[in-house]
């Protein structure tokens, strides 16, 4: 009796987190599982930090080779300027993909606070997403759970207004696209589609 009432509370403990097989994943490609979680970064682990206190979240170590790069005129709120954006990575790691990039202002004002979520007061980098044109399929930031609460495995924007030449490292995870796919395109609010992007 013990024993099937500690597997019950196991499985439903495991369903609540979304690692059972087969279940719907909060983020990535539409049919995405437990790949999410399996993809954060140790930095962003409830572990390290202090009790009572949220997570601090940071950009895993960034290559210093651009593989892409833009810079645009973007507008937010009542700060506008010019930006430019340097990818720096995009990495299969198993069933994930991480995406490393730097935003760093060139004139006036940009407005990271909220300009790259997915709503008026998601201060992620959540609305990302990349699209396989190939395969005609997008893939959303991965999250760390499937219910309403379940967080982006992103970088956080909160309070990030760059002035000219301050610099904001992000990253954020996805599932990973078949192992076919070698580039893939890159959807940024406010910086427009990057294209063709490869994957190493």
């Amino acid at each position: 009796m013990r024993k099937t009432f500690a597997l019950a509370v196991t499985a439903v403990a495991l369903a609540g987190c979304g690692m059972l097989p087969g279940q719907q994943g909060g983020g990535g490609e539409e049919r995405q599982s437990q790949a999410a979680a399996e993809g954060q970064p140790a930095s962003t682990s409830a572990s390290t930090a202090p009790t009572g206190q949220a997570p601090v979240q940071s950009a895993p170590p960034q290559d210093t080779e651009v593989i892409a790069s833009r810079e645009v005129k973007v507008g937010a709120g009542d700060m506008y300027g010019k930006a430019r954006v340097d990818i720096t990575a995009l990495k299969r790691q198993g069933r994930t993909l991480s995406l490393n990039w730097t935003v760093t202002a060139t004139e006036g004002k940009v407005n990271l606070h909220n300009g790259m979520g997915a709503g008026p007061l998601d201060f992620t980098v959540s609305a990302v997403s990349l699209i396989d044109p190939v395969n005609a399929k997008r893939y959303r930031v991965a999250r760390n759970g499937t219910g309403q609460g379940a967080e982006c495995v992103c970088s956080g924007t909160q309070g990030q207004f760059l002035e000219p030449e301050e610099a904001s490292t992000l990253y954020a995870v996805f599932a990973a696209p078949p192992a076919d796919v070698t580039k893939i395109n890159i959807e940024m609010p406010m910086f427009g589609v990057f294209t063709d992007v490869p994957i190493s």
